[in-house]
């Protein structure tokens, strides 16, 4: 849809509030589908494209109510076994529907300890809003409850109101759990594993905490505050955080348990490795991978020139190749550092494409320029090795992959030219190779990903894993929910440590 104006929107809800609202209980399942999504308020797109501030502005208390009220209260459940995490999205949602938002908070907060952050990166309209019966009855799953928004709602309500609860930590066990990298995955164990009693010590190789939230996710769509206040509950419950700590450099994994005494250790390093197309012309001057762009802006602040002393290379016209989240974040921060034009070029089309739906269509209202079924055949560079033009290939859809998309053909003779002086490399990352490299008894596979059993038990004693090291680039929530699954099977073998001893 086109961008409406935030007044308008609430507007709109509050004259739907005062009309639902007070019948609400009396109403039946068919009237609660024929409610209208509330649409997400958000800056107007001319003014954000130049600030760094979160496009989204968030529902106010009545748009959350109302969209709550689309809940039908189903019996399937799909909604729950659909997220990662196993969140009970039926019962935070209907206290939202009542208003009761501390106990919305409550109940999210028994399965994640991010939900300011899930709320706005996650793709719920492939997860827990996928089967969704409101969605489904209209036919379309962008009219199905906005279980993410919603989400989102109650933990900023919780924060702004001072009433962030610290989660119950069991008495002190002595037993001492090491945690290797600080993104999503590492921080679910942090919080589950803390939760019952043990130390836990998280390790990071940045100088910053949040991982690919940090560095891979634009303020735009996550700010940096949410993540430093998410992780702050964590600090607070006792968990010790040390940064600019490399394992498998600063300290090889094995050291860990045979020298540190820790008696478990979580793997959770990410998939910081850029893949590259392999075409002519990809190490001239003003080639990018999507990561290394991302993370001098995000990271390291070379958005703001005047104060940041990390340089950005400067462009005039931006092509980034991919359709993923990451191409999205990588066209939309280029617009915000001076690009005059900005175009998407993806092999495939609209349809086919990885991204969500709501970052397509920021860009779009941003002004970014989208060309599908094309894709790079070489970058072509100047007499100085600076990137002046790219010679793309057209191509046309055949049969389906393996990935169930229909697989991409070049058309023969279909080269052309476009003019362009910054090309961005946005198809995907390789798991982080240096622990692997440095510890041979850890088994991977042909993809560098490390090999877990269903318990995310690595082939080492006491060693576990999740998170894009074990998947590959993945979204924030599924590496939450390996994270939930080898915390699990953490605390239980320090549970089972614990017997032994007490029956020696």
């Amino acid at each position: 849809m086109s961008y409406i104006p935030a007044d308008i929107l609430s507007k709109e809800a509050h004259k739907l509030y005062e009309e639902i609202y007070p019948v609400k209980d009396t109403l039946k399942t068919k009237d609660r589908i024929k409610i209208p999504v509330m649409e997400m308020p958000s800056q107007d797109p001319n003014i954000r494209r130049d600030n760094l501030d979160e496009v989204a502005i968030g529902y106010t208390a009545e748009e959350a109510i109302i969209e709550a009220i689309r809940c039908t209260q189903c019996p399937k459940q799909t909604c729950i076994s659909n997220c990662p995490v196993k969140i009970n999205v039926p019962l935070f949602i209907e206290h939202i529907a009542n208003g009761e938002f501390q106990k919305a908070a409550d109940v999210i907060k028994e399965s994640s300890m991010l939900p300011a952050i899930c709320g706005r990166v996650c793709p719920q309209e492939v997860q827990c809003q996928k089967e969704c019966t409101v969605g489904k009855a209209n036919k379309d799953v962008g009219k199905a409850v906005s279980i993410g928004r919603l989400e989102r709602f109650v933990a900023d309500w919780e924060r702004e109101n001072g009433s962030v609860k610290l989660p119950k930590v069991e008495a002190e066990t002595g037993k001492h759990v090491a945690i290797v990298g600080s993104g999503p995955a590492g921080l679910v164990v942090a919080a589950d594993v803390r939760r019952k009693g043990h130390s836990v010590t998280v390790f990071e190789a940045f100088h910053k905490l949040g991982g690919v939230m940090r560095y891979g996710i634009p303020e735009f769509r996550l700010p940096n505050s949410i993540i430093d206040q998410e992780i702050n509950v964590l600090k607070m419950m006792g968990v010790e955080f040390i940064t600019n700590y490399v394992v498998g450099k600063t300290r090889k994994l094995t050291d860990l348990i045979e020298k540190d005494g820790f008696d478990s250790v979580f793997l959770g390093t990410g998939a910081g490795l850029p893949i590259f197309l392999g075409i002519e012309g990809e190490s001239l001057i003003g080639v990018f991978s999507a990561n290394e762009y991302l993370t001098r802006t995000n990271l390291m602040g070379a958005f703001n020139q005047e104060y940041a002393d990390t340089p950005i290379y400067p462009s005039r016209k931006v092509v980034v190749l991919g359709g993923g989240n990451v191409a999205m974040d990588s066209a939309r921060m280029a617009l915000r550092l001076g690009a005059e034009k900005v175009y998407v070029v993806y092999r495939r089309t609209e349809v086919e494409m990885p991204a969500r739906n709501e970052e397509i269509e920021h860009a779009k209202e941003e002004g970014i320029e989208f060309h599908f079924l094309q894709n790079a055949k070489r970058i072509i560079g100047d007499e100085n090795g600076k990137v002046k033009a790219m010679e793309c290939l057209r191509y046309e859809l055949g049969e389906p992959d393996e990935s169930g998309r229909r697989k991409p053909v070049v058309i023969e003779g279909s080269e052309f030219i476009i003019d362009v002086d910054t090309v961005i490399v946005a198809i995907g990352n390789g798991s982080n190779p240096l622990i692997s490299q440095t510890t041979p008894d850890l088994v991977t596979n042909k993809w560098g990903n490390i090999t877990v059993d269903e318990n995310q038990k690595t082939s080492m004693d006491k060693i576990y894993a999740g998170g894009d090291i074990v998947l590959g680039a993945a979204t924030v929530i599924l590496a939450m929910g390996e994270g939930r699954r080898a915390a699990a099977s953490i605390n239980n073998l320090l549970d089972e440590d614990t017997e032994e001893v007490k029956n020696l």
